[in-house]
């Protein structure tokens, strides 16, 4: 038993070093395809997006509507964020030394997953190490924070809603949560998932590709897609508030990520959550005879979403209101 419980509390990175796969790691009941078709992701540029006199402006509406209906998520290119910089945050996602700070999000009592993580909300507790780290990472938020108003406001403006709809619920003291994640290369990528299957419960999530190794898979139609890497691109994908928000007309999609028995794998994600006091719905102007309203108000998702996580449920459902068949 405490052989057991020696195992458990190990990080994946130390598993990866001694080639261990424990039991608790493998996964019997689903079927794990690393080479499933790639999927057709948009590539939308923000330069374009938001540009009230582009001719191409509603073209990048478009394919930003398109895709969080069809898919959930889009790439978005033409950022304004330097390629260096990004060069810089992906560098320091592979630094030795975040590495050795880096623990895993794995319980006892569940299925684990084949990944290390680091998760950053308060900046100004973080070690002075590694050197430049914390301005660098500063940086990188009020970035993504800048690109998330940006987003938020042209996703409502692409279903011909004010453009401050989905902002405004996401309230002044929205949350905006950095996580570092390391997935070691596993010797069983056939049994083994670096996360499991799971919708975000945020309003948006951004993340930060390795530019180097795919992983991502997400599910569509009842089938697994791989998710293309752009280099120098964020990929976007809408989370559960912004699915109610919508109404329904944008789909957090569920996603995964599988693991490589050859390399390692390094993202960065940001997550965009709305203020825990602030209730979030569907806009009034969505919901008509048909598209009748589908989700409930709800605050604090953020907790409604762990609980139902915990109990293998998907948080989402707790929001939906029942439609009574005549």
């Amino acid at each position: 038993m405490a052989e057991t419980q020696e195992t458990v509390f190990k990080s994946v990175q130390e598993l990866a070093s001694s080639n261990q796969v424990p039991e608790k790691y493998i996964h019997t009941r689903i079927s794990i395809n690393n080479s499933c078709p790639l999927l057709d992701v948009p590539e939308v540029d923000l330069s374009l997006l938001i540009s009230p006199t582009s001719p191409a402006r509603q073209h990048e509406l478009n394919k930003l509507q398109s895709g969080l209906k069809s898919c959930g998520c889009f790439q978005v290119i033409n950022h304004g964020i330097a390629d260096s910089f990004l060069d810089k945050c992906e560098k320091l996602a592979k630094s030795s030394l975040l590495f050795q700070l880096k623990r895993s999000l794995n319980m006892p009592e569940q299925l684990m997953t084949w990944m290390d993580t680091e998760m950053i909300q308060k900046l100004q507790f973080w070690p002075q190490k590694p050197e430049c780290f914390r301005a660098v990472l500063e940086e990188y938020i009020e970035n993504m924070k800048l690109l998330s108003d940006s987003l938020l406001k042209a996703m409502a403006t692409s279903l011909n809603m004010e453009e401050n709809c989905f902002l405004d619920q996401c309230g002044e003291h929205r949350t905006m949560v950095a996580r570092f994640n390391f997935y070691p290369p596993c010797p069983r990528p056939d049994v083994v998932l670096g996360v499991k299957p799971h919708a975000d419960g945020t309003a948006i999530t951004i993340l930060l590709q390795d530019e180097e190794v795919e992983g991502l898979q997400v599910l569509k139609d009842d089938h697994w897609y791989r998710v293309p890497v752009v280099k120098y691109g964020l990929l976007i994908n809408v989370g559960d508030q912004v699915e109610i928000m919508s109404n329904g007309v944008f789909k957090s999609p569920m996603h995964r990520v599988v693991t490589n028995a050859e390399r390692e794998r390094n993202t960065l994600a940001v997550f965009i959550m709305p203020d825990v006091d602030v209730e979030i719905g569907p806009v009034e102007k969505l919901i008509n005879e048909e598209r009748p309203r589908a989700y409930k108000n709800v605050k604090n998702f953020v907790d409604l979403f762990f609980q139902s996580y915990q109990q293998g449920k998907r948080p989402i459902e707790a929001a939906m209101i029942s439609q009574e068949l005549p």
